[in-house]
């Protein structure tokens, strides 16, 4: 009869663990697909050189970002990565006082963004963004 139990405990640990598997399996498929980025975004930046709403059109294929800014700093093709629920957005512009990289780094869920700018040597601010 021992036995018998021990057998039951068994086959119940057995199915419990396959059923945590099954739910860690599942989350990861959410959080992956929950990052996709594709499509138009509307961006609001705040900075100590001005505030403006840049819009990126972005594709991402895996983790790999790419795509088109324009805004008040012109126009300019990006590339970036998206990790989970981390984004980069990478893009360079030339103007009058040269070339300037323009670095994107913040949180997305797919539908919002949000996080720090960074303008090489006009300085940071802050950005929001919503998918359209």
């Amino acid at each position: 009869m021992i036995g018998h139990l021990q057998g039951i405990g068994m086959t119940k640990l057995k199915t419990g663990f396959a059923a945590l598997l099954a739910i860690g399996a599942f989350t990861i498929a959410q959080v992956a697909a929950a990052a996709d980025v594709t499509g138009t975004w509307i961006m609001a930046v705040e900075t100590s050189a001005g505030s403006g709403s840049p819009t990126f059109v972005l594709v991402q294929k895996g983790e790999a970002l790419s795509g088109s800014y324009k805004g008040q700093l012109g126009e300019a093709q990006v590339t970036g990565t998206v990790k989970g629920d981390d984004v980069t957005i990478e893009y360079k512009v030339d103007g009058q006082a040269g070339s300037l990289a323009v670095k994107y780094s913040g949180k997305t869920d797919g539908k919002t963004m949000s996080g720090k700018v960074s303008l090489g040597q006009l300085g940071e601010g802050t950005f929001t963004g919503t998918k359209q």
